[in-house]
Formats: C-alpha cells, structure tokens, sequence
C-alpha cells in the first residue's frame, strides 16, 4: 500500500491490526482546520482499514487520530482526536470517541468536542445530512492525546482492568502548558465512561518540559511500556502490591 496521502501536516499513519485480523489506518488532515482536502480525498480525516486490497472507512470527521485500541471483551475500537488550535486556551477540548457503528461521522471540521462550533464551517452545519457523534469524554484543551491502550491484565488493581490508559503529549501553543502526563479513563463494565485521573504525570515543572510522553504499551507480564520522545527514552512501569 504506497500511495496513501503524502502530505505531512498530521501526515504519519499510526497503524495497528485489529482483532478482526485487519489493518487499520487513521488519516489527519493537512491543516489546523480546513475542509477541501476532505473534499478532494475522502481518505483525509478518517480512520480506514484494510480488507483485501480496499480500504474501508470506519469513522471520519475525525481531524487527527493517532492512537487506537478495541476494548478487550466488546472489541469496539476506541481512538484519541486532537482538537483544533486557535479558538484561544480553553477550546476546543480533545476527545475520547467510540466506534459503535462504522461508517459514523465525529463532526470535524463543523463541530468539536461536545458543543463547540466551529467559527469557519459551523454555519454549514445544516446542510451536513448525516448524524454527529460526540466523544464519550472530553480530554482537555490543547492536551495533544496521542497513544491509548486498553490494559487487560490482572497485575495491575482491578479498577484499571477493560479501562483505558492515554498519553497526553502536551500543547505547544497555550499560554499555560496542559497535558504531558498519562491519564487513566475507567469505564463501567458496558465500557461505558466514568472517570479520568491523572496516572503519572512531573515531566512539567514551572512550565518547562523535561519530557513529553507518546504511547503505552501493555506487556503479557503486566507491566507497561511507555515511550517519551523528548527524553528519548523507555519507561517500564510495574506494579507491586
């Protein structure tokens, strides 16, 4: 597969097979926020996968996807969405979504996180024949979220088991700097959302960040990986109870 959209703004392709045995593949737009590319390409602003040589569009209105995971018993596909930049500090919120059916639409460029309409191309709103389907949680402004993992084992407590862990990468145009920590999501036993807190967070100290975390990964053992790309290291996290 070479000839997937070559634009670099929000250009990498973070892949993963699914448990349906399928490559999936999310595509972000090449911009802040824009909607001709979509237009030109439906491929922009979505999340595919690949069965047989075709690919297959699952969700779009989605601007920037970089990390997904499918719950460990329903195998419903979670995935992060981060938020457009310049509508001031504190909006719009990036996103925790669900894929409950394929093909559903998630709003961008219209609308963002729960209610926040889009200055640009909110107006057009009702001429978008299709329904809108809001994040389950919304994540924080700016946060940057990038990799998710379901944790599925037993070493951690039980309240993390079937939940979600997310890197918040961090922002990198608000005045005051949010994110760069690794928060905990717990759903309910439906996976549906409860809560979120902070898991592990210090990599930001008097507004200067000494690291910037990317993706967990679980390990059979239990533990977790987590990569930083500013530190340039691993971190192996363990639990002893």
């Amino acid at each position: 597969m070479n000839n997937l959209p070559s634009e670099t703004w929000h250009g990498f392709k973070y892949i993963d097979f699914g448990p349906d045995g399928n490559l999936y593949i999310p595509v972000g737009v090449p911009c802040n926020i824009c909607i001709e590319p979509q237009i030109r390409d439906t491929r922009f602003a979505a999340i595919h996968k690949y069965v047989d040589g075709e690919l297959i569009t699952i969700a779009d209105g989605v601007r920037n996807s970089v990390g997904f995971d499918w719950h460990p018993i329903s195998k419903k596909l979670y995935f992060s969405d981060n938020g457009r930049d310049w509508l001031g500090d504190d909006s719009p919120s990036c996103e925790l979504n669900i894929v409950e059916k394929e093909g559903s639409f998630y709003g961008y460029p219209f609308k963002h996180a729960k209610n926040v309409i889009d200055p640009e191309f909110g107006h057009l709103i009702p001429t978008i024949k299709r329904d809108f389907v809001d994040p389950i949680a919304e994540l924080g402004p700016h946060v940057a979220p990038l990799g998710i993992a379901f944790y599925d084992n037993d070493k951690f407590p039980s309240k993390y088991k079937n939940s979600i862990f997310i890197a918040l990468h961090g922002s990198w145009n608000r005045t005051k700097k949010s994110g760069y920590k690794v928060i905990f999501v717990q759903l309910d036993e439906n996976g549906n959302y409860l809560s979120q807190e902070d898991f592990i967070s210090g990599w930001l100290s008097n507004e200067v960040a000494w690291g910037r975390p990317v993706s967990p990964f679980i390990m059979n053992n239990g533990s977790m990986l987590l990569s930083d790309d500013k530190y340039n290291v691993l971190y192996k996290i363990s639990y002893k109870g």
